[in-house]
């Protein structure tokens, strides 16, 4: 690095984002291989928080590592309760929220991760947030890494 840049990157303070293992090659494999997990027949509560998925778009096979931005919408008055998110990974429903919160925070607005790691396959992720009313949104994402 030339000293005159690395002058000027010392006294902003910039650090590099680094790429952290969101699912092991291990943990896709044993949820491959994990039986489909009983799905509980109750629907969408009303005014419960809808959970938008900005980045990655899903429409197509995504690169690794990968930015992954969530934004929470909920229904007027209630507001969305950012300690209640949880993330779970794949049929045997990894819970991988510490990792994430290990990354980034979630605030009433949403979740921004950079540069999360996953391995070449298909994924599944089971999102869920609740409200200020205990109502619960829940979102899963299916989609495959290239």
């Amino acid at each position: 690095m030339r000293p005159l840049l690395a002058i000027a990157v010392l006294s902003v303070g910039w650090t590099p984002v680094q790429a952290f293992e969101l699912v092991s090659t291990q943990e896709m494999l044993a949820s491959m291989a994990a039986p489909e997990p009983l799905r509980a027949k109750a629907g969408i509560q009303p005014g419960a928080p809808v959970i938008e998925v900005v980045r990655p778009k899903l429409s197509a096979p995504i690169s690794s590592p990968s930015t992954i931005e969530l934004l929470f919408q909920s229904a007027a008055p209630s507001a969305v309760r950012p300690e209640t998110f949880k993330a779970f990974y794949g049929r045997l429903r990894i819970d991988i929220t510490p990792r994430l919160l290990n990354a980034t925070q979630v605030t009433a607005q949403g979740i921004t991760v950079k540069e999360a790691s996953l391995p070449k396959g298909s994924h599944r992720l089971l999102l869920s947030i609740e409200d200020s009313e205990g109502r619960q949104g829940q979102k899963m994402l299916e989609f495959e890494v290239n």
